[in-house]
């Protein structure tokens, strides 16, 4: 990425998320596409960041997506008895798109939000929509919000709301080698799988 926060930015079709996230650093809707994508420009006058910055803007998206796709493959490790029903794509709603749709073992509909990092009020008040549009057709819906850490602001807000779980994640590594005649660990050769999500 060069220097500068890109001019342009399109965003996934209607992530209020990121659309809030670009605006805290300058952006402006400037127009919304036929699928709902917001389309953004930079603010006149917005300075511009360094490479670093930037790119760690860009790496917060990359974290929620890869942290998705990784709890997609293990949401028995979020909560015994889940299955995810929203054909493995983020489900759109009202509000926006729901990270992950899931069903519990009583049939109550599950929405996940996943946040990279610590969750904020905003994140109470994001699952919440998305909780409210699906009470107007599921029986019974509940939610988990996910991330890196809780304020403690967010947990008290979080307190309020009976059906709604706050779930810190971590991750464990781990490296196999890779290559012609690298010798695997002791740990690849008994088998044990490896990278995968700690919530």
């Amino acid at each position: 990425m060069d220097n500068q926060l890109k001019s342009k930015r399109i965003t996934k079709p209607h992530d209020e998320t990121e659309r809030r996230k670009l605006e805290s650093l300058g952006y402006k809707v400037v127009g919304v596409s036929k699928k709902g994508s917001y389309i953004m420009r930079l603010g006149a006058g917005v300075p511009t960041v360094d490479g670093d910055t930037a790119d760690a803007i860009e790496t917060t998206f990359g974290l929620e997506r890869d942290l998705q796709l990784a709890l997609r493959k293990n949401i028995q490790q979020l909560e015994p008895g889940l299955k995810i029903v929203d054909e493995n794509k983020e489900q759109i709603v009202d509000s926006g798109r729901i990270d992950i749709t899931a069903e519990d073992g009583n049939g109550t509909t599950v929405i996940i939000e996943l946040k990279a990092g610590a969750a904020d009020r905003e994140a109470v008040a994001q699952i919440l929509a998305y909780m409210g549009d699906l009470m107007q057709t599921a029986k019974s819906v509940r939610g988990i919000l996910v991330a890196g850490d809780f304020p403690p602001r967010t947990i008290a807000a979080a307190r309020a709301v009976g059906n709604l779980q706050l779930k810190k994640y971590s991750f464990q590594f781990s490296f196999k080698a890779v290559g012609l005649g690298v010798p695997e660990t002791a740990l690849e050769q008994e088998g044990e799988s490896r990278g995968t999500p700690s919530i």
